[in-house]
């Protein structure tokens, strides 16, 4: 696993040929229990570095299609499993809880419900106010520039944007964008969320 912009995060990958980018997990190393947002599967390597760092207490799921590795790693570390509450009805695993918006699961970290992206109900996740982490909806596939997942696949684009700029206007000290596809981007995250929004 790779050190992200602060030393309780961290992150492992997996490369998708058909994008060509990568697929991205998150590590929160917390006391009480780390907590992973839509991890790949594991490599040996990753695998042995996460039992190193104590497991995972719990994986927050942003959208019913970033399942990925969750199965695999909440068998192996007993984690629990914590999805959006929007996709309840139809989620492919179960979940001990369902997140909405507002809710705060963990001590710093905030939910952030995205309307009108490929999901409903898909959720964003606001770390201490400063670290911003999307699933599915936002995205990056060159450094440098975030953008949307692209608009055929958007229930609502429009409503979409405007739940971005929702978490932008309630979160305006974000400076660092966590994706779970593409490029993060770190100090300058906040600037580029603007960029797409003003786009």
């Amino acid at each position: 696993m790779k050190q992200l912009h602060r030393p309780d995060l961290l992150t492992w990958s997996r490369y998708d040929e058909r994008l060509r980018i990568d697929f991205n997990g998150v590590l929160w190393r917390r006391e009480g229990g780390n907590v992973l947002v839509d991890p790949p599967p594991l490599g040996e390597d990753d695998a042995r570095h996460l039992d190193a760092l104590g497991g995972a207490a719990a994986i927050v799921l942003t959208t019913s299609d970033h399942v990925r590795g969750a199965r695999e790693i909440a068998a192996r570390t007993g984690a629990r499993l914590l999805g959006p509450a929007g996709e309840r009805a139809g989620f492919p695993v179960p979940c001990a809880a369902w997140l909405s918006d507002g809710e705060r699961p963990f001590a710093g970290l905030v939910v952030r419900e995205l309307r009108g992206s490929k999901t409903e109900g898909e959720l964003a996740l606001v770390l201490d106010e400063t670290t911003a982490i999307f699933g599915d909806a936002v995205r990056a596939h060159h450094a440098g520039a975030l953008m949307l997942l692209a608009r055929e696949k958007l229930r609502d684009p429009d409503r979409l944007l405007e739940s971005v700029r929702r978490v932008r206007a309630l979160h305006p000290r974000i400076a660092h964008v966590l994706v779970g596809d593409g490029w993060c981007a770190f100090n300058d995250g906040g600037a580029l969320l603007d960029a797409l929004l003003g786009a």
